[in-house]
């Protein structure tokens, strides 16, 4: 049941909470539009990539392709490249581009949801630590991820197990905000055809979508843009309910 007063508000701890949140998010994006924002944030900005990677490689492998490879650039962008035996079907080609897009949000909303007891915020740092480094050795072929994604990984182990409960609530839930608020640094993608990726013409991901299942990408973006401010929602409702 979730926790309202009588009077029909949230107990006061729960609003401080998703407050801080409402404000972590808000700076991350004035440090986004500050001229050396973009630098404090860029291992954030790279974490963000490879969630977006993995929910693409991810998805290829439950459709039974092979996941060949992760590789994430210095500007942030990156790809990850599958292989599979024939023809993929138009529905696992949608669906394996949708991933991409919700992958950060649904880290996101892990990240807050585990937020809620001290047990579960060290198992998601611990867990998130270790996929880290292994996804790295197997997939990753890029500098940038392999400077990058081991350092954020070892941060992460190191928060799960030797950082206070104070300091793992208030990371577990940085990085689920930053999971969560990619979609506004992404948003122009969400709505673009394509563009430019290490210097040749790709489809965005709802070019994709749209190539498999006809509609327009600017459809697809507007859907998946739903689908993401719905995780968001019920992640926090949840994160704050009994």
């Amino acid at each position: 049941m979730t926790r309202w007063r009588a009077s029909g508000g949230l107990p006061s701890n729960d609003r401080n909470e998703i407050t801080a949140l409402v404000v972590m998010a808000i700076v991350t994006i004035l440090l986004w539009h500050s001229p050396y924002g973009g630098y404090l944030l860029y291992p954030f900005t790279i974490l963000s990539t490879w969630f977006h990677e993995m929910g693409h490689g991810l998805a290829a492998m439950a459709f039974g392709h092979e996941f060949e490879r992760l590789v994430i650039f210095p500007n942030g962008s990156g790809y990850a490249a599958h292989l599979s035996e024939g023809e993929p079907s138009r529905l696992s080609s949608a669906l394996i581009a949708a991933a991409g897009l919700l992958g950060p949000t649904f880290a996101g909303c892990a990240l807050i949801l585990s937020s809620r007891t001290q047990r579960a915020t060290r198992n998601a740092l611990a867990v998130l630590g270790v996929v880290l480094l292994v996804s790295t050795l197997i997939w990753v072929r890029s500098l940038t991820g392999w400077l990058i994604l081991p350092a954020v990984g070892l941060a992460c182990l190191w928060l799960a197990f030797k950082a206070k409960a104070n300091q793992r609530h208030f990371a577990v839930q940085f990085l689920g905000v930053q999971g969560c608020i990619s979609i506004y640094r992404d948003f122009g993608y969400l709505f673009s055809e394509g563009g430019m990726l290490g210097g040749r013409p790709q489809l965005s991901d709802t070019g994709h979508i749209a190539q498999a299942l006809f509609l327009p990408y600017w459809f697809w973006g507007g859907l998946i843009t739903a689908i993401i401010l719905a995780m968001i929602y019920w992640s926090l409702r949840f994160a704050h309910s009994r």
